[in-house]
């Protein structure tokens, strides 16, 4: 089945193509549209011109627009990498949620628009059967370029509805930290962590400006309450605590 049975509008774009190399999608992405409007990014979403595309558009009263079928590659994540895929708009589903983003005015997202995106997400999620800890923020796949849907977006309400891989975040107690500009072991350690979750790291043993950039997209998504970009022990124990709750490996 490639549409969603949720009441929502069509507004078909033309950016789209068809999956390259999967048969169905394995992850969903979810974006904030950084944008005036939930119509200004319909539009956008749908000129030839733009480049861009997402399947769903979800605005701030809760009303449903698709533009591309589910089975057809929409143009959303840009240059991204989760795990060894770095194809990630063949491999998913994109929804952009309306909210102006952090450059316009960031704001809360209302409780009609989680409403919306929880029941959007459980639909997906069940027809495709997507794994819990595939569901995503475009900042996890992106981390380098993108904020999005951010610190504000209410993942631990849609945990709580049956909606993605979460746990609750350690308290922020101080303590050794690791920072832009460390090395040694211990940062060795974290990046490997942040990768077998699935960040796009490559093996290092320095705290440089991308470990940071992944530091502070995990941060954004699993520890909100305090978004700086150094790995502190609430970040640590939080990243320990995810990689344990992780299922195992299916057998072959």
């Amino acid at each position: 089945m490639s549409r969603t049975q949720l009441e929502h509008h069509w507004h078909p774009s033309p950016n789209t193509g068809p999956r390259r190399g999967v048969d169905r999608p394995e992850l969903l992405i979810l974006h904030y549209t950084g944008m005036t409007s939930a119509r200004a990014a319909c539009a956008w979403l749908c000129n030839p011109g733009s480049g861009v595309s997402c399947h769903y558009l979800v605005d701030e009263k809760g009303s449903i627009t698709q533009m591309v079928e589910e089975n057809l590659r929409a143009w959303h994540a840009g240059v991204s990498r989760w795990k060894s895929r770095d194809d990630i708009n063949s491999a998913s589903i994109g929804i952009e949620i309306h909210n102006p983003g952090h450059d316009l005015g960031y704001c809360d997202f209302p409780s009609a628009q989680i409403e919306a995106v929880i029941g959007l997400c459980r639909d997906i999620v069940v027809r495709n059967e997507i794994a819990a800890e595939n569901i995503l923020a475009h900042s996890d796949i992106a981390p380098l370029r993108k904020k999005d849907p951010g610190e504000k977006f209410p993942w631990a309400t849609l945990h709580q509805a049956g909606i993605g891989h979460w746990v609750p975040a350690a308290p922020v107690t101080g303590g050794e930290e690791l920072k832009l500009g460390d090395r040694g072991p211990a940062v060795g350690a974290l990046v490997r962590h942040l990768s077998a979750y699935g960040y796009g790291l490559a093996p290092a043993d320095a705290f440089d400006s991308i470990v940071a950039a992944v530091v502070t997209a995990f941060q954004r998504h699993f520890r909100p309450s305090r978004v700086d970009g150094i790995a502190d022990h609430s970040t640590l124990e939080t990243l320990s605590r995810l990689l344990s709750a992780l299922p195992a490996p299916k057998a072959r």
